[in-house]
């Protein structure tokens, strides 16, 4: 029998598999979704990319689908450790939470005084990475005892703010480019 932080968790496992139809789902959603808003964007990139706040804010809701998608698809991997689910859940929230403070600091730093939303827009990309960190801390406090449901709660709600978060930031870039 394996022991260390390689070593499959029985606990962990089981309730993983619990979340398999949901994480195969949403595997499929957020790479389908992914491929939507790229290919949306794409219709008005050179109006996208003129925008200082636009760019990076579409920009991050695509890495927090890429971080859902990840996240979704370590929730399949068999007999992944609850332990390492948690640090990679970790290490994509940090990566989506460096995404979205550039796009925040890009937002406050937007002189367009018709941008009276800036707190919205920066709070609506913040909240699926604080469901992943939320994932990743709580996966940690449970250990070594088992992969707790509450941890596996957040990173699905992480998931589907991702989805929500990214169809309404990529609505309202290509709704702004047309302004």
């Amino acid at each position: 029998m394996q022991h260390g932080p390689c070593a499959p968790s029985i606990a962990g496992m089981d309730a993983l598999e619990g979340w398999s139809e949901f994480n195969v789902a949403m595997v499929g959603a957020t790479a389908a979704l992914a491929g939507l808003v790229i290919v949306a964007a794409s219709v008005n990139i050179s109006d996208i990319v003129a925008s200082r706040t636009l760019t990076t804010r579409l920009g991050s809701a695509i890495v927090t689908l890429v971080v859902a998608l990840a996240v979704s698809a370590l929730g399949l991997v068999p007999a992944i450790d609850a332990l390492w689910y948690g640090i990679l859940v970790l290490v994509l929230a940090v990566i989506a939470l460096a995404f979205q403070l550039v796009a925040a600091r890009r937002l406050a730093e937007d002189p367009d005084p018709r941008d009276s939303a800036r707190v919205l827009k920066a709070l609506l990309g913040f909240l699926p990475v604080t469901a992943f960190v939320l994932a990743g801390v709580l996966t940690f406090v449970t250990q070594p005892v088992a992969l707790a449901p509450a941890a596996l709660a957040s990173a699905a709600v992480g998931v589907v703010l991702a989805i929500a978060s990214a169809i309404t930031v990529s609505w309202v870039a290509l709704v702004e480019v047309l302004r």
